[in-house]
């Protein structure tokens, strides 16, 4: 049975998808790399039947056949500095290089200045929500395989682009990890792709937040819901609803906030998404 532990407002579930979505298929690379800060870089690996085991940064990385042999298929933080760097498989360092890339700044008005300098019962709340949500952005059920093709998961243009240096009523704060789509409150909110619902919640920040694993530490989370339409543990097809658009936790106005994470790094979701 799976074991789940609860909080007030959340609830993280670790699992194991057992047999679910064992026959998915491994597809070939579907994106174009992007080695820089919030993107992903694709390393190539030793040959051999099965696939070696690689870690960035000690967070384990998805890997894959490519055709010519295995790769390791890396996110990269934001705060990543460019240059060189290594990834470690099976007892030696593979390197690759970061390029740099400079992000548009934003800045954003609040009317509620807490959602900007938190005092110490919201800090405290917010320290309670982050020992949630590190696990959620870790988890690796067993069994799921990522296509790594994602569906955009409402429609909607995009208002807030992936790594704008935020400043909030003058403030600078964490830059955008995620991508916002404009949309109306109460609009579906639908799986980009398959995946297991790992963690749900109203946060600090976030609001209603769904964290969906869809395999091999490829983690999605949607932000502000008005509603959440799916429980821990769930398993989703592509297009399966997982709940409403809204604006809850810091927002200035319906949209949603769409986060994708590998190996525990955040990375731009349009990298990703179906053209």
């Amino acid at each position: 049975m799976p074991r789940c532990f609860s909080a007030p407002g959340a609830a993280i579930l670790l699992v194991s998808a057992g047999p679910l979505l064992l026959g998915m298929e491994r597809a070939p690379l579907p994106f174009k790399p992007s080695p820089v800060p919030g993107g992903v870089a694709v390393v190539a690996l030793a040959g051999g039947k099965t696939a070696p085991k690689a870690t960035f940064r000690g967070e384990p990385v998805l890997v894959r056949w490519s055709g010519r042999g295995w790769v390791a298929v890396v996110g990269i933080p934001l705060s990543a500095k460019p240059g060189r760097q290594e990834i470690e498989v099976e007892g030696r360092s593979i390197p690759f290089t970061i390029r740099p890339k400079r992000y548009p700044e934003q800045r954003i008005r609040l009317k509620d200045e807490r959602q900007v300098t938190p005092n110490a019962e919201d800090e405290a709340r917010i320290a309670r929500e982050q020992a949630l949500m590190g696990p959620a952005w870790k988890a690796w059920p067993e069994g799921l395989v990522p296509t790594l093709r994602f569906q955009q998961p409402t429609p909607g243009g995009l208002t807030s682009s992936f790594g704008l240096r935020r400043i909030f009523n003058g403030q600078p704060r964490a830059p955008h990890a995620g991508l916002d789509i404009q949309a109306p409150a109460g609009q579906a909110v639908r799986a980009p792709a398959a995946g297991m619902v790992v963690l749900t919640g109203d946060f600090f920040f976030s609001g209603n937040a769904v964290f969906l694993a869809h395999g091999e530490g490829v983690v999605s989370l949607f932000a502000h819901l008005s509603k959440i339409t799916v429980t821990q543990g769930q398993v989703v097809k592509p297009g399966d609803l997982l709940g409403e658009v809204g604006m809850t936790g810091r927002a200035t106005g319906p949209h949603l906030h769409w986060s994708l994470s590998l190996n525990n790094a955040r990375v731009d979701p349009r990298l990703f998404l179906e053209r």
